[in-house]
């Protein structure tokens, strides 16, 4: 079962599903006599990238980008393959640890699709007493199954933080536990209310995030796909900024302004590009493609693209042999990293 589907994906063995209102020790041992589920783990890497999971992710877009997710709602004659690891990983969890089944299976094996599970997750972490969290499903999944710029996203990011974040064992455990992100999500959805008029909405649950995750993004910035916030902690990114694909991003980042200007008056982040913990980047100025930011730095100036920039303020110190720093996270200022300017 699932929620999307693309010709670059091939269709993966049927994973029977499980009824809604069996108890989770029923479901596994409803499924001890069915064929062995698909394994991920020994399915090869290349094959991985290139046909099963969305190689935007990984740095090499399709030159027909805007297909590459294509929703097809309720059809169960395509698969979803970050749904279906999903389920799978969430199965395995349960057997593991009992005590998380009922959690596991609310969470995830009781959904039809990957959208379903996060608007669960997303509103049970932000509920309050006056803010209920069916209220917030019914937000989460009315914004996100009819925004198919958000189904592609949602995907990209939690392979993002499979792929590059070492702490991430799963795509379970980045939509159960990765407080990173869920704040990157809620945005998504923050922002399609923004854009439809609904900023009071919108600002609420920029307010929510902020109180709970310590994330600060405005609804109205514009982020990519295939984006990582690493722990996420600390994030603040202004109501003008721009962060471009395949960006990733450390705790304690600010993209602000540098006063009370108005206008276009945030950072601009290219594609690929590396902001190491506790960067403070301001003014509407733009850090170029591929660039890397180093931990602590201050940047007030332009960055030019693939290049490396460190200090308060912040200075180019080198360029980088990487296309795209961002993927492979390297954050050392090494010979053998970049050669010197």
């Amino acid at each position: 079962m699932a929620c999307l589907s693309d010709e670059n994906w091939v269709p993966l063995p049927q994973i029977k599903m499980i009824p809604a209102r069996l108890p989770l020790a029923a479901q596994l041992q409803d499924e001890q006599d069915e064929p062995k589920p698909f394994d991920f783990d020994h399915f090869s890497s290349a094959h991985r990238l290139e046909k099963v999971f969305p190689v935007y992710a990984m740095g090499t877009p399709s030159s027909d980008s805007d297909s590459v997710l294509p929703s097809f709602i309720g059809d169960s004659n395509w698969a979803d393959p970050i749904w279906d690891a999903v389920r799978e990983e969430a199965k395995l969890e349960a057997e593991k640890e009992p005590i998380l089944s009922s959690f596991l299976y609310a969470s995830i094996l009781s959904h039809d699709c990957l959208e379903q599970a996060l608007a669960f997750v997303l509103a049970n972490r932000l509920h309050s007493p006056t803010l209920l969290a069916t209220q917030l499903t019914d937000i989460f999944c009315n914004v996100m199954m009819h925004d198919k710029g958000i189904q592609r996203s949602i995907r990209l990011d939690v392979q993002a933080f499979k792929d590059r974040d070492p702490a991430c064992l799963s795509y379970c455990s980045a939509l159960l536990y990765m407080k990173g992100y869920h704040s990157l999500q809620v945005h998504r959805v923050a922002h399609a209310l923004w854009g439809r008029g609904r900023k009071v909405l919108a600002s609420a649950l920029q307010s929510r995030v902020s109180e709970v995750f310590g994330v600060d993004i405005h609804p109205a910035a514009k982020i990519g796909e295939g984006i990582l916030l690493d722990h996420g902690t600390g994030v603040v990114i202004g109501e003008t900024a721009i962060v471009e694909n395949r960006v990733s991003l450390m705790h304690g980042v600010t993209l602000g302004g540098t006063g009370k200007e108005i206008g276009d008056r945030h950072p601009k982040i290219g594609e690929g590009a590396l902001i190491g913990a506790s960067a403070t980047i301001l003014g509407n100025i733009r850090i170029g493609e591929g660039a890397m930011v180093v931990a602590g730095s201050l940047v007030l100036k332009e960055v030019p693209p693939h290049s490396m920039v460190a200090g308060t303020p912040a200075n180019v110190i080198g360029h980088l042999h990487e296309h795209d720093p961002s993927l492979t996270m390297k954050h050392d200022a090494t010979k053998d990293f970049f050669f010197k300017m």
